[in-house]
């Protein structure tokens, strides 16, 4: 029986971890199993991701949603076993950075942190702009006054806005992680009881013939072979694979969560299947409901496809479709504050190991939390969204498609370093075969292969929202030009501070299973 958590911040620990790993001065014991699930589904924001993913997956895929939901939770579970052994072996905050560090040495390391960084960035700005579009269509809602949701299009106030809640965020995060489990425990709670309620709604209508476009369930909605093409295939799962990304947030806590070794992999595995199931049932309750096609509230309209639960919520719930547009705005906006927990912890760990400038390392004598790294987090993701929002109107789907990209990128190189860290033992065990080898392997491959066709594909200026840039999409050019500025940063990092790139640090470990004389 676990004892309670305390509601002050625990002191922090010091000394070596697992793996000869020093811990960071985090607090310790301040995260449960069902804490760090509920910050896991906070991370993942369902209600946020799934509809601003299903409009652009249904664009894809059409009917094969499901499917398409399916096989993106595939690698992802596949990469999650990766982590759990990871996470068990060396149980540390800087999870992809370090475990690649460990496994391939300081170069490739750096370059695993640095795309979990640009991800969590790249969402970070990605929700504030999901909240501040809602925000509006709630007040616009409530007020019965339509004219107020258009303000959102008003570039200056739409960013001002987005700073306002991006403070709001950090001044969360920076606090102890008992203020942001508290906080979390309400606003996940109500934004899942909406999406069961907006999903049982829908079949309802459906069942009783008040839908839309009522739409027979079918079996071949599982049908990945179905889709048109390899390149509709691949869009759908890196869209797929969007909507699933934030699970990994529970073994960023690792060094803050009773038993480290084995309470972030639990929490990550009931996180995922928590979080398909949900999509799932939304899924398909919506496609029985409006179908696919152009007409008003069919899911292929391109007109609603960017806020696919804004324009159902009225003909399904009625005079309770507020609720939508309140479960959406509280996801986001949770999920903002739950959001900065990775990246800061990520950047704290490159500047303790030296990867970073030392400030990095700072942690707050008084909440015991990666202080600096929130505040450098927060800012860099309000200028990205205040810098993407005047680029391209269409700022939340190229960041969508570009943030699958990235995810694809540093999952897949962790996935990688679970399978050569653990050379030495893939033949020690039948469950090592498969955990340590086979599924990490395949998770690995599956994510080099979509991230390499979604490279190839998104070249062309008709990918996306059909934003370019010098006849280049949008998508393309943000994903390499992130990839680049890392090596940049990278290269100028090494010059600077030269003992984490000579291995001095932060070594290459022996692999598991080897022995140390």
């Amino acid at each position: 029986m676990s004892a309670p958590e305390s509601s002050a911040p625990l002191a922090p620990a010091t000394g070596e971890d697992a793996g000869g790993l020093s811990r960071k001065g985090l607090s310790v014991g301040a995260v449960g199993l069902i804490g760090a699930v509920v910050i896991g589904i906070s991370c993942i924001a369902p209600a946020y991701t799934l509809t601003a993913a299903l409009g652009p997956t249904v664009s894809e895929v059409g009917v094969q949603v499901p499917a398409i939901i399916l096989v993106g939770f595939i690698p992802m579970l596949l990469v999650a076993f990766g982590y759990r052994e990871l996470n068990r072996r060396m149980p540390d905050s800087g999870t992809s950075f370090t475990w690649a560090t460990r496994a391939f040495g300081p170069w490739i390391g750096w370059m695993a942190g640095w795309g979990l960084v640009a991800a969590t960035i790249i969402v970070l700005s990605n929700l504030a702009g999901i909240a501040v579009d809602f925000l509006f269509l709630l007040i616009a809602q409530i007020s019965n006054t339509p004219e107020i949701a258009e303000l959102a299009a008003i570039p200056w106030l739409n960013v001002l806005v987005c700073l306002a809640f991006v403070a709001a965020a950090t001044f969360v995060s920076y606090r102890d992680m008992q203020t942001t489990q508290r906080l979390q425990y309400v606003l996940v709670g109500f934004q899942v009881v909406v999406l069961v309620l907006f999903a049982g709604a829908a079949i309802i209508a459906t069942t009783s013939g008040n839908a839309w476009d009522a739409t027979t369930f079918d079996l071949s909605w599982f049908n990945p072979f179905a889709i048109g093409s390899f390149s509709a295939f691949a869009a759908g799962v890196s869209l797929s694979i969007f909507i699933f990304w934030g699970w990994d947030v529970t073994l960023t806590m690792n060094e803050e969560t009773k038993d480290p070794d084995r309470t972030p992999g639990r929490a990550a595995t009931i996180t995922v299947v928590t979080i398909v199931v949900l999509y799932l049932l939304l899924a398909i309750a919506l496609l029985m409901y409006a179908g696919t096609g152009e007409g008003e509230y069919g899911l292929g309209n391109p007109d609603i496809q960017d806020n696919v639960f804004f324009a159902l919520a009225g003909p399904i719930l009625g005079p309770l479709a507020f609720l939508v547009s309140l479960a959406v705005l509280t996801s986001s906006a949770a999920s903002l504050q739950s959001t900065f927990v990775s990246p800061a912890r990520t950047l704290l760990a490159m500047g303790h190991y030296g990867a970073l400038p030392p400030a990095f390392a700072r942690v707050s004598p008084r909440f015991f939390t990666p202080g600096y790294a929130t505040l450098v987090s927060a800012v860099v993701a309000a200028g990205f969204y205040a810098i993407m929002r005047f680029v391209s109107e269409n700022v939340l789907w190229d960041t969508i498609t570009t943030l699958g990209m990235m995810i694809c990128f540093y999952y897949g190189i962790t996935a990688f370093a679970c399978v050569w860290y653990f050379r030495k033992q893939w033949f020690d065990s039948v469950r090592n075969v498969f955990f340590t080898l086979v599924f990490p392997l395949m998770g690995g491959v599956i994510l080099a292969v979509i991230f390499v066709t979604t490279l190839i594909d998104s070249m062309d200026p008709d990918y996306g929202s059909g934003s370019s840039v010098f006849g280049l999409g949008l998508v393309f050019v943000l994903g390499v030009t992130i990839i680049l500025v890392g090596v940049v940063i990278m290269v100028w990092q090494a010059v600077r501070r030269p003992a984490f790139f000579r291995g001095e640090t932060l070594s290459l470990d022996a692999p598991a299973g080897a022995r140390r004389r």
